[in-house]
Formats: C-alpha cells, sequence, structure tokens
C-alpha cells in the first residue's frame, strides 16, 4: 500500500460498513490520516492531519473519553504505551472505552510503515467467539513474527524490504539497509546452552527495537542474524543509529544470572543508490558484515555499490 492509501480503499474489505468497528489510519510519524465515523465518534478524533496518537491521548485523558486510561501519571502512562505501540508487525489487545464498551483492538504496520488500527466491539461477544478471534488473530501475527523474538520474521522482512525499495526508488528517497550479527554466537550456545542463548536473541531484539525509530523496521532473518531497514536518512544518522545499537550492547547486563556476561554485534551497512535488486542489496550488505567480523568485530563497515566498482 502506498502513503496514499485512505479509508476509502479499505472499504472492499468491509471495514466501513460495519458499524461495530472503529478504523482509523496512522502515518510513520504516528499523525492521524483517516478514520471512519464510529472512530471520530468515539475517540473526538480529527482527521486534517493536525493530530498526533500522543495528542490524541492527552485530549481523550482530559476529557474522559476514548479509552479508558486508568493511570494518575498520563507522562507514564504515554511512555508505557509507547514501548509497545508500533514494535511489532501485529499486535492484538482488549480495551475498554469510556462510554462502557469494551474492544478487540488490533494494530497492524503496514509496508509503508503506517499504522492501520481496527477496534471490533466485544462487549457482549460469547466467550467461545473470543477464542475464535484470538485464535485468528494468533494466525496473523504468527505469520509475519519471529516466534521468539517477538518481531518481524524472515519472510515479512523479504516482502518490506522489496516494498521499502520499490517505493524509495519511485519517490526518490534515501534508504538504508542493514545485516547485523551477533558475535560469538556459537559460543555462547556452546559453553551456556541454548536457552541462554534465546535470551541473549531476546535481548538483543528488545535492544534493537529501542534504538530505532517508529518509521524503521527489523526482523530475525537467521539464527543470530537481523536486517534493519532505515528510510528516509542520509549516512551520517543511518550510522548513528546503528552505533547507538552497539554502545547499549556494550553498557549492558542481559542476563541476571550471568552478572559478568556482555555481548556485541557486527554491522554491514548499505544503501540504495541505482540498483534496485534487493539480492544484490543484502549481497552488499552481507560484504560489508563479513569486513566488519574479520576486522575485529563489533564495529560498522559501510559498503556501496560504487566502491565495489572501483
Amino acid at each position: 500500500m502506498t502513503e496514499h492509501l485512505n479509508l476509502n480503499e479499505m472499504a472492499g474489505e468491509g471495514l466501513l460498513e460495519n458499524p461495530y468497528l472503529l478504523v482509523s489510519l496512522f502515518d510513520q510519524h504516528d499523525i492521524l490520516r483517516a478514520a471512519n465515523p464510529p472512530f471520530c465518534e468515539a475517540y473526538g478524533a480529527r482527521t486534517d492531519g493536525s493530530m498526533s496518537w500522543e495528542q490524541l491521548i492527552r485530549e481523550n485523558y482530559e476529557q474522559q473519553r476514548g479509552v479508558r486510561i486508568r493511570a494518575d501519571d498520563i507522562e507514564a502512562w504515554i511512555r508505557s504505551a509507547y514501548s509497545r505501540r508500533g514494535k511489532q508487525p501485529f499486535r492484538g489487545f482488549e480495551a475498554d472505552l469510556t462510554d462502557g464498551r469494551w474492544v478487540w483492538m488490533t494494530e497492524t504496520i503496514l509496508p509503508n510503515r503506517w499504522m492501520l488500527c481496527v477496534g471490533m466491539d466485544i462487549t457482549h461477544q460469547r466467550q467461545e467467539g473470543r477464542e475464535l478471534r484470538y485464535a485468528r488473530d494468533l494466525a496473523l501475527r504468527e505469520a509475519s513474527t519471529d516466534v521468539l523474538t517477538g518481531i518481524s520474521n524472515r519472510r515479512a522482512m523479504m516482502r518490506n524490504l522489496q516494498q521499502q525499495v520499490r517505493s524509495a526508488a519511485e519517490q526518490k528517497r534515501q534508504l538504508h539497509i542493514a545485516l547485523i550479527d551477533i558475535d560469538h554466537f556459537k559460543a555462547v550456545n556452546d559453553t551456556y546452552g541454548h536457552a541462554t542463548g534465546d535470551q541473549v536473541l531476546i535481548h538483543f531484539a528488545r535492544t534493537l527495537q529501542a534504538c530505532i525509530r517508529r518509521e524503521d523496521a527489523c526482523g530475525r532473518v537467521g539464527g543470530e542474524e537481523f536486517l534493519l531497514l532505515l528510510p528516509d536518512v542520509g549516512q551520517q544518522q543511518a550510522l548513528q543509529i546503528c552505533e547507538r545499537l552497539l554502545e547499549r550492547l556494550r553498557k549492558s547486563h542481559p542476563l541476571a544470572q550471568l552478572p559478568a556476561f556482555r555481548y556485541s554485534a557486527s554491522v554491514g551497512m548499505t544503501s540504495l543508490q541505482d540498483d534496485t535488486d534487493t539480492a544484490r542489496l543484502l549481497a552488499l550488505a552481507d560484504g560489508a558484515l563479513y569486513e566488519a567480523k574479520r576486522s575485529g568485530r563489533d564495529r560498522i563497515v559501510f559498503r556501496s555499490a560504487a566502491e565495489i566498482s572501483n
């Protein structure tokens, strides 16, 4: 879907016709771009491009409408919500509204990093219906999510990469691509066991998510290998994002049972230029990753097609 995606284009999915659905669309900067009447009525939302998700929540909290917020500290509530919002390709959860309704909310990250939110009234739904809905949402999530880490899986990331490359090429936008590999991961598994290795993978995925922007995308594409897509940034900012990740890893204490344990990661990065072949872009990033490991690990190496041709 392109950034011109709107609710009219979703009508074929039956979203607009169902009076129990609350439908909204936020762009990659979390600005509300479109919503149907039930959502606007419940949340007092404006779709003129002037309302962010955070502003919507603040106004709802002050005016006691929309989602029921049981918190004395709205700032802490927003920080907590941001730690989950937009961090997974698909998320579903129950929420209660101030008008007494309960809704099942789903958040789906679209290929252009916009977020489609759909709320379904479940106030009078029977338990078995809720179980069926949960099973459906679980299947959707597992189709695009790495089970262990909770971030996008290889299939979802390869699809995302193709769409991001096509969109960036058509719109003449910048796109940086990074392959990240946890250093000496095999030794972690051999020394401490696979359960500890899984803990490291989970810790890495959460640290990576905390370092990137909402519009970025990350996923696990191999055993200890991760793919990061950084749209609309220059080389310096892309390098800064990855360096922030490496610095956080150096300072982290990932395993409570092993306080002295540390680990690092290596990064191979490239950027979209004239060549839009995703296989060659990944090969460039993989070559840069190999060089980062060969030259000592715990570092970032950038490689462009121009450097290779020269």
